[in-house]
């Protein structure tokens, strides 16, 4: 990095966002019977969210935000959840058992990877996106989605800008919203277990957020949460290319000719 000076700044305002959210720390808000866990995670994702705003990216900021941090930032978040990931593996190993006993229910969760084609493809076609929708509505849009796309089609494309930008929403807001919704289902009686397996949604922040929130509301289950949301992570990471090329391209690939009837999945590759 050429400018050590502002990675020195990227880094004191990273440990002074993180006091600050711990100094707020877990914090529930309830709306009638339901309550919603928030997690010092979110607040420290809030106030980098804010300080990002162009309008506050003066003086200090301005070097904070820097294009060269960010680039490295992006470029190292991969290692910076190494740590964490390794965390998550070890507490697998104790809950070994209890996982093996329900393995056939972490492969057929996999399944859900398609919900995003079968619901969110025939809205964002009638929205108009047209083939920015092939980009947008496979997955997640996670690295396996951003990379096959960008082989295809490349990011200059429709398809390449529509899993971008659904790229950068996941980044910015996926943690925070699946550390509301997850407990929001915890209200509706949903078993911790399945909410812990859930979690494991092949993205590390947004798992992180959302078998948290529901550990936090459930303490005596942690280790059961945190377990299943470890080993169905790994799952997917594992599973997730061939359920991915398998199974929701040929879906997105179906859907997407049948909705459209004039243009062709194919064309823009």
């Amino acid at each position: 990095m050429k400018n050590k000076k502002h990675l020195l700044y990227l880094i004191c305002f990273a440990f002074v966002v993180i006091f600050l959210a711990e100094i707020i720390g877990f914090q529930s808000i309830s709306f009638g019977s339901f309550s919603v866990s928030i997690l010092p995670l979110v607040f420290a994702v809030f106030f980098g969210m804010i300080f990002a705003v162009p309008a506050f990216r003066k003086g200090i900021f301005k070097k904070v935000y820097s294009d060269e941090n960010v680039q490295f930032a992006s470029k190292n978040l991969l290692f910076i959840m190494l740590p964490l990931m390794a965390y998550y593996g070890a507490s697998v190993a104790p809950q070994i058992t209890e996982i093996l006993s329900v393995g056939w229910v972490f492969l057929f969760q996999e399944i859900g990877n398609l919900g995003t084609i079968l619901f969110a493809l025939p809205i964002a076609l009638m929205l108009g996106l047209k083939r920015t929708a092939i980009g947008a509505t496979l997955g997640l849009s996670r690295e396996g989605e951003l990379a096959y796309i960008t082989e295809k089609y490349t990011l200059e494309s429709a398809e390449g800008r529509g899993v971008l930008s659904m790229y950068l929403i996941g980044t910015l807001f996926g943690s925070i919203f699946f550390s509301l919704f997850a407990p929001l289902l915890l209200n509706f009686g949903f078993d911790v277990r399945a909410l812990g397996m859930a979690a494991g949604m092949g993205s590390a922040s947004m798992m992180t957020a959302a078998a948290s929130a529901v550990a936090a509301l459930r303490p005596e289950s942690e280790e059961i949460i945190l377990a299943y949301a470890s080993a169905s992570q790994l799952l997917t990471s594992f599973l997730g290319t061939y359920t991915m090329v398998f199974l929701a391209i040929p879906l997105q690939r179906f859907m997407y000719n049948t909705l459209t009837r004039g243009d062709n999945y194919d064309h823009g590759k």
